[in-house]
């Protein structure tokens, strides 16, 4: 049976040297999550402006409904300026102030949220107060069981607060190996290995689950209960990785939210995020099909 998963945050114009494409973390993991089969809301704000209007439309050609997208008189849609480095990872510079940093909290939002099995969020969202407060709000709200952080730390975008806060909102985490470690930094934590690092966050905030995604080395998931698996990386031609986190994450809560298999649900994602690394963006189409393949007949690392 299909899942209802919520996506709180922002909606942003991807600007690369050559091309843009419309993203943002929520976006693409609504389109990841439709595309497996769940039923994926995404919950944002856009300008009153020719990119916002540009926005529905590429919303619509993705079968992203724009039911609980906000329309900001004031406020510009986001735009993130992407420069692809080394191993196809991008870095981002994210204009401040923008259309998604002021979602409000409203009926409509509220309805949504407290009908969802699922409810998925970040730290970018969190910048400044109005979102921040609707996003604190919506989680108070919320009946789901699964609370899904999916951190991804940009420039100037967080603080400790915000991390804690998120933290203690959460029940599942998935973070990238190296901002694990800016959690470290950040929050005071001792561990120096990743396995010991992620079990006491998992002790300091009482999360159930924190997934580890390690680029080319692959995944891991350390459990409230001690129980560790791991996943190698597979062998692709990397194009970039936009949009990779969101494909792991997406596909993890496909199979985790189905029959709560923490191990299945690991390696489907981790395959995920490969499959989608191999394309060039963050919405290119990639099948259930081509992913279980790629877990079969793929060479690891």
């Amino acid at each position: 049976m299909s899942k209802k998963i919520v996506a709180f945050g922002e909606l942003v114009w991807d600007i690369f040297p050559d091309d843009h494409k419309i993203g943002g973390a929520p976006v693409n993991l609504v389109f990841r999550v439709n595309s497996m089969g769940d039923e994926g809301y995404l919950l944002s704000r856009i300008g009153d402006d020719q990119l916002g209007r540009d926005a529905l439309n590429e919303l619509t050609k993705l079968n992203i409904s724009d039911s609980n997208v906000q329309v900001d008189p004031i406020f510009p849609t986001g735009t993130a300026h992407i420069r692809i480095g080394s191993e196809g990872r991008p870095d981002y510079v994210i204009e401040p102030d923008m259309a998604f940093d002021h979602i409000e909290f409203t009926a409509e939002a509220l309805k949504l949220v407290r009908s969802a099995d699922c409810l998925v969020f970040g730290t970018l969202v969190q910048r400044y107060g109005i979102s921040k407060n609707t996003l604190r709000e919506l989680l108070k709200e919320s009946p789901a069981q699964v609370k899904y952080l999916d951190l991804k730390l940009r420039k100037n975008c967080y603080n400790r607060t915000i991390l804690e806060s998120s933290l203690e909102a959460a029940n599942i985490l998935r973070v990238k190996e190296n901002e694990l470690f800016t959690l470290k930094s950040e929050l005071g934590l001792f561990e120096f290995e990743t396995r010991a690092l992620a079990f006491e966050v998992i002790n300091e905030y009482n999360i159930d689950i924190v997934l580890v995604t390690k680029s080319k080395s692959g995944a891991c998931a350390v459990c409230k209960d001690g129980s560790y698996f791991e996943d190698p990386g597979h062998k692709i031609d990397i194009v970039d990785t936009v949009g990779s986190g969101s494909a792991f994450s997406a596909a993890f809560l496909n199979v985790y939210l189905e029959n709560r298999n923490v191990e299945e649900a690991l390696n489907f994602a981790n395959a995920a995020g490969a499959a989608v690394a191999a394309t060039h963006g963050a919405t290119s189409y990639i099948s259930k099909r081509q992913i279980t393949d790629l877990m079969r007949r793929g060479v690891r690392r």
